[in-house]
């Protein structure tokens, strides 16, 4: 099930917060800048000419992004109204009206691709992210996103990720430190990795999470008293043995290989995660369109 609206209500503004704003509004700058000036427009449309814009579904989805709206029209510097029909986070159907926005032409049409952009990419994530989430229904397992994020949406699509009833991963590479092959082939093992990582950072060390591929590194993982595991690509008889090797007080993740047609199992063995990349890099677009009208 995606997020509910008592929920996404203030999601967003508690999400973005500090550096995730910084870089939400980063983009929106990029986003406008990039676009330069709608000549056309400005060539045609008087800066007294009025237009509304309907936002319609015209597929099935969970709707994410509608605060980015005022957002986007605010950097762009006009005088605007808009109307929410539906809520962050609601399902819709096709046909449905999701947003009407009223203010001068030349801005709506300069924004109107940036407007839906954003909200056709964050809403096929939380369309995906639910579908995975209902997949999991039942089990006591909890879905997580990755770091497979487009260059500057990292933090709009972990949001997203959000509002379709997941919950993150890090958001950055120092919110969790992940000893992966790379790091325990350098260090000469996980033990001597965590060692050093643990020597580096002394009190203040973040969390530590070892991707392991053998039950004899989870069972070093597990001897040094991590605070997560991850399983990397095993299969379903793997996970469930590595899982009986994985005492109480140690988190455990599964990634690797996961799919709508398998998570459901992964569920049932028990972990307490389940991270998916798919998520975000490969959610498709949900299919939504902006009819623009003119006033007279």
């Amino acid at each position: 099930m995606s997020a509910t609206a008592s929920e996404t209500s203030s999601l967003f503004e508690t999400f973005f917060q500090a550096e995730a704003r910084l870089f939400l509004l980063a983009g929106i700058r990029i986003a406008l800048s990039e676009d330069g000036k709608d000549l056309t427009s400005q060539g045609i449309f008087s800066d007294n000419d009025l237009a509304t814009a309907h936002i319609i579904a015209k597929d099935h989805a969970v709707i994410a992004g509608l605060p980015l709206i005022p957002l986007i029209m605010e950097f762009a510097g006009c005088e605007f109204q808009h109307m929410l029909n539906v809520d962050e986070g609601d399902r819709v159907s096709p046909g449905t009206l999701v947003a009407a926005i009223q203010g001068p032409a030349t801005h709506l049409l300069r924004t109107e691709r940036i407007i839906l952009n954003y909200l056709c990419h964050l809403s096929g994530i939380a369309t995906l992210t639910a579908k995975y989430v209902e997949a999991l229904k039942g089990t006591r397992t909890t879905l997580l996103d990755t770091r497979k994020t487009l260059p500057g949406l990292r933090y709009p699509e972990k949001y997203a990720v959000r509002v379709g009833g997941a919950q993150n991963h890090r958001l950055n590479l120092s919110q969790m430190l992940m000893v992966k092959d790379n790091h325990t082939d350098r260090a000469g093992g996980i033990t001597p990795a965590v060692k050093k990582l643990r020597e580096a950072y002394g009190s203040e060390c973040p969390p530590i999470e070892v991707e392991c591929r053998t039950l004899t590194e989870v069972d070093e993982a597990v001897a040094c008293k991590v605070n997560r595991i991850m399983l990397d690509n095993m299969d379903l008889d793997q996970m469930r043995e590595a899982l009986g090797h994985v005492p109480t007080g140690i988190e455990t993740e599964v990634s690797g290989g996961v799919n709508l047609e398998n998570i459901t199992a992964i569920g049932a063995v028990g972990p307490d995660f389940v991270s998916v990349g798919r998520i975000t890099h490969s959610a498709p677009v949900a299919d939504l369109s902006m009819r623009i009208s003119f006033l007279e």
